[in-house]
């Protein structure tokens, strides 16, 4: 079985942020705007506090069999609480959705270059 990459988006909201984590947000918005979100291994957060206080945590995972996308789900939403909680932002994890790369269908100009 070939490999299948796999888009994993964690959305979630902060919580109970204090007027210190809010412009510690702020400081670092430009590493996390939301237009510059990315897909990656080790996931990128995109947010933009003064707006909502939500955030898109962003990983890429490649995969090979079904039982391994239910563990990079799971890995994925574990990361992104972890990794948040070690800033001492709470989080509340929403929603989280999955795209796997290999069911994507190509647009007009892909198929005119792949056929």
């Amino acid at each position: 079985m070939s490999p299948r990459t796999l888009r994993i988006t964690v959305r979630g909201s902060f919580r109970d942020l204090t007027d210190d984590q809010r412009t510690g947000l702020r400081a670092q918005a430009a590493e996390h705007d939301l237009l510059r979100a990315s897909f990656t291994a080790e996931g990128h957060l995109a947010y933009d506090v003064d707006a909502r206080p939500f955030f898109t945590y962003r990983f890429l995972r490649e995969v090979e069999t079904e039982e391994d996308v239910a563990r990079a789900v799971a890995s994925a939403e574990a990361a992104a609480r972890a990794t948040l909680e070690q800033r001492g932002l709470g989080c509340q994890l929403r929603s989280t959705h999955v795209q796997d790369l290999s069911q994507a269908s190509l647009s007009k100009r892909q198929r005119r270059t792949n056929g």
